[in-house]
């Protein structure tokens, strides 16, 4: 019995990472506080989904796209939806899942004290997994914020970033994208 129970533990502990930050699992966008989901955001309403592409891709979509000749690619972008004028800013935002890892803290642990011995496992004492995302703020000229849920462009601009968004994920050209327009 004694035996089961020291294997069990000992499994446990080879097994086991315990989770310091978990990154949100956002399967197609989320609406929410800038803030609340990364501090660096704005305290505005911004669409958020994971943005699967490398680094600069959305910055590349965005400006080939609207023709910005990268000129304030990511602040103020201009676009129109039912001949109003509305403006957005993006961020390319990374959520780390980290987790600390049991069994290298054990081993090093172990080897310290029988052979007094440096860690040899530190790199991999925790383990980061990154999480990118790309998080829409929209305002026009007269609204400060039109993802707002009084806002009364709220609809018409989720529709258009839920397309914007739909054509950056299935696009890997992005000349495409200025002859479809």
């Amino acid at each position: 019995m004694k035996k089961l129970l020291s294997l069990s533990i000992l499994l446990v502990l080879f097994n086991a990472c315990i989770p310091l930050r978990i990154a949100p699992k956002i399967d197609d966008y989320k609406v929410t506080k800038g803030k609340r989901f990364k501090r660096s955001l704005p305290k505005k309403t911004v669409f958020v989904f994971p943005d699967p592409k490398d680094e600069d891709h959305f910055y590349n979509y965005v400006n080939t796209k609207f023709q910005l000749n990268d000129y304030y690619v990511d602040v103020e972008v201009p676009f129109a939806i039912d001949g109003d004028e509305f403006f957005f800013s993006f961020y390319e935002v990374e959520i780390p899942t980290k987790t600390i890892n049991l069994i290298p803290l054990v081993v090093d642990g172990i080897l310290s004290q029988a052979a007094d011995m440096d860690p040899i496992l530190e790199e991999v004492h925790t383990s980061r997994i990154g999480n990118w995302y790309i998080a829409i703020e929209v305002f026009s000229k007269t609204e400060k914020d039109c993802l707002h849920e009084n806002s009364v462009s709220r609809d018409s601009v989720l529709t258009y970033l839920r397309e914007m968004k739909t054509e950056y994920l299935s696009t890997h050209n992005y000349n495409e994208v200025v002859f479809k327009d």
